[in-house]
């Protein structure tokens, strides 16, 4: 009995071993959401030099340079220059400045130069340049010293 016992598990032993498993497979999934953004890298300030009538003071005058930055993005946004809100005028300058900043693009999006808020909807890597003239009306000039302004480049 005892051998037949051994016989039969051995029996059983083997049916099993001679099995494989079933596969099994299962799928995973991803998701990734990517809202719409930008960011902006400055390159350089730019430099805003007088006119010879003294009533212009601007990076389009003859010596003058416009900033540079660099804006990537997804697409999907818009690109924009605020008012000058900040400047530093010698004190002897006393009369009105209109600051008026543009910008232009070029590279993933080609934007004329503007100041006008403009949509981005490509995504990439664009340069721009950011320009900024500063004019005094009627009689009014410019007095000697050193100036100043910010101009705040937006993309939301």
């Amino acid at each position: 009995m005892k051998f037949l016992r051994a016989a039969m598990a051995a029996s059983l032993l083997a049916a099993w071993a001679g099995q494989t498993a079933s596969a099994a497979t299962g799928n995973v999934l991803f998701n990734g959401t990517i809202t719409a953004t930008c960011t902006i890298t400055i390159n350089s300030n730019g430099t805003m030099t007088v006119s010879s009538n003294l009533q212009s003071l601007s990076s389009h005058n003859a010596g003058g340079s416009a900033g540079s930055a660099q804006v990537d993005t997804t697409g999907g946004v818009s690109l924009s220059v605020d008012p000058v809100t900040t400047t530093t005028v010698p004190a002897s300058d006393t009369t009105a400045t209109t600051w008026t900043p543009t910008f232009a693009t070029s590279g993933a999006q080609t934007i004329a130069e503007t100041g006008t808020a403009t949509a981005l909807t490509a995504p990439g890597t664009s340069t721009v340049a950011v320009n900024l003239a500063g004019t005094k009306g009627g009689t009014n000039r410019f007095s000697a010293g050193n100036y100043q302004a910010t101009v705040t480049l937006r993309c939301e």
